[in-house]
């Protein structure tokens, strides 16, 4: 999945997704046993349970399909890439994974029982792929957006779990949260929280509140979203839509693009030259904030690199 705004109907799916697991996505992992990244049989049979059901495997999987590019960088960062048959066509990170034509959005069933593979991750049960997958036999671990930060954590637990990698998933778990601990402890503090408007998508204009995975993630930062303050913002899973005379009067002091890159292409010129936004502070003060699109629509180890980014330019505009 590339960013939120390049199918508008997975903005609603996320909003649907956050809205359904916030209250869930913290709680740790059940299983039935213990994996040991050193043996492939240790921990084996296990069910791995997650915020969309439970997944029971008999042994540890050696052909495994991704059709998620969270759930593939997961894989690759707790040492299971050796165990990826195939992922889908826009698990583009890291560099070498097995890319196909296998489609995220459109699964086929029969296309993907055709690598035979012994467990497929997913990250949006779309079309019902999961009973299709399982009337074929085939364990499907479903990981849907995460809501927090603590569903990060959780969903390396769980695929740490399924593939037979819990210390190794142990071990990117620490990294990540030291890497959020140390970049939140270097960001200067602030006498009152930072307001920014985080931008999905234009025409219309969709936009995160505090109570989504990003906004969560920007609090860390001390930054609050002015879409909190949005008629409808609760109804909408916390992915608001906004009018232009909305965000021109919360003025908010950054803006942030996630919508940018070849789909998007949103910059910071192309912000200022909409009717109106050249006068509000973020463009008057050089606050426009440009993320790459595949990270800031993913929730796996690249967070570090999505919040080190906001965090950077934060910091380098900060008086």
């Amino acid at each position: 999945m590339r960013a939120l705004t390049r199918v508008r109907p997975a903005i609603v799916a996320a909003a649907a997704l956050a809205a359904a697991c916030a209250a869930c996505s913290s709680s740790p992992a059940s299983h039935g046993g213990s994996a040991s990244a050193g043996s492939a049989s240790a921990g084996f049979p296990v069910t791995v349970t997650t915020v969309a059901g439970k997944v029971h495997l008999t042994s540890r999987p050696d052909a495994i399909v991704s059709l998620a590019p969270t759930a593939t960088e997961m894989l690759y960062a707790i040492g299971a890439g050796k165990q990826v048959k195939a992922v889908d066509s826009d698990s583009d990170y890291p560099p070498g994974a097995p890319v196909t034509k296998l489609s995220a959005y459109e699964p086929n069933a029969e296309a993907i029982a055709a690598y035979k593979p012994d467990l497929v991750v997913i990250s949006n049960n779309i079309d019902s792929i999961t009973a299709k997958l399982t009337a074929l036999s085939i364990p499907v671990l479903d990981l849907p957006a995460a809501a927090n930060v603590s569903g990060v954590y959780a969903e390396l637990t769980e695929l740490g779990e399924a593939t037979g990698h819990v210390a190794q998933a142990q071990a990117e778990d620490q990294k990540i949260r030291s890497q959020i601990a140390a970049i939140v402890a270097a960001e200067p503090k602030h006498k009152a929280p930072l307001t920014y408007y985080y931008e999905l998508s234009t025409d219309p204009y969709y936009s995160v509140t505090d109570s989504t995975f990003i906004g969560n993630l920007l609090s860390l930062l001390g930054m609050k979203s002015v879409a909190d303050a949005a008629t409808g913002a609760a109804a909408a899973g916390g992915y608001p839509e906004l009018s232009p005379e909305f965000i021109l009067k919360s003025n908010p002091d950054y803006i942030i693009l996630s919508d940018t890159g070849v789909d998007g292409g949103q910059t910071a010129a192309t912000v200022a030259a909409r009717p109106g936004w050249s006068v509000l502070t973020a463009v008057k003060d050089n606050h426009v904030i440009v993320l790459n699109a595949d990270i800031a629509s993913r929730w796996g180890p690249r967070i570090v690199q999505l919040l080190q980014s906001v965090a950077a330019a934060v910091k380098s505009t900060s008086s």
